[in-house]
């Protein structure tokens, strides 16, 4: 399956909230799904659309492919403690989702490229995936030679004043941050239901 690369909103639309990793709008223009009778769908959602529907939110918001996602899914139901809770805290550890919390991009897309395009470091290595899992008190940084390229510093220019989790820490004269405890779950940034995303594939684990 190939990634996603139409109208962003269009899919914000379709789950009924906007989702910050996927545009920057504040809200929806028009609050109602897509299509030709979108204002029209008023009737209520069966159990699994509902969980369908959950899924698609995370899946979309942190840009993960289907295979992916289901594998970070197996992983959360084999670690101890709430299932729904482990899935968003292996989520959330991933270094494209720090950058984008770190302000570096405006989108998960934006950071997932300067991941991929090796102007990230954790702890002093350059790491060209996003789907690295940083660990607790670990260094996030822009690479010193990136530091003054205006992708890099549009961003962090635009998101000065927007509030950062409790368990970042960033420096902007130092393009430097730090993950400093494990992922909080109620600081993802939109209504979500893990619940209904675990047992969405519980008849397939």
């Amino acid at each position: 399956m190939a990634r996603y690369r139409g109208p962003r909103l269009k899919r914000c639309r379709a789950v009924g909230v906007v989702l910050p990793g996927l545009t920057t709008a504040a809200t929806l223009a028009r609050p109602f799904p897509p299509g030709e009778h979108g204002t029209r769908r008023r009737t209520k959602p069966s159990d699994y659309k509902i969980r369908l529907t959950e899924k698609q939110k995370a899946r979309w918001h942190y840009g993960i492919l289907e295979r992916q996602f289901k594998r970070y899914v197996t992983e959360a139901s084999r670690l101890k403690g709430p299932s729904g809770q482990n899935l968003m805290v292996l989520l959330e550890s991933r270094l494209d989702n720090l950058v984008w919390r770190l302000g570096l991009g405006r989108t998960m897309a934006a950071a997932r490229q300067l991941v991929v395009h090796g102007h990230i470091q954790v702890n002093g290595q350059r790491v060209d995936r996003p789907s690295f899992s940083v660990k607790a008190g670990s260094e996030i940084a822009v690479r010193e030679k990136s530091r003054t390229k205006s992708f890099v510093l549009e961003p962090v220019e635009a998101t000065a004043g927007l509030p950062k989790p409790s368990w970042l820490e960033w420096d902007p004269a130092k393009m430097t941050g730090k993950l400093t405890a494990a992922p909080d779950r109620g600081d993802v940034p939109f209504e979500l239901n893990e619940a209904a995303i675990i047992e969405f594939y519980s008849q397939q684990l």
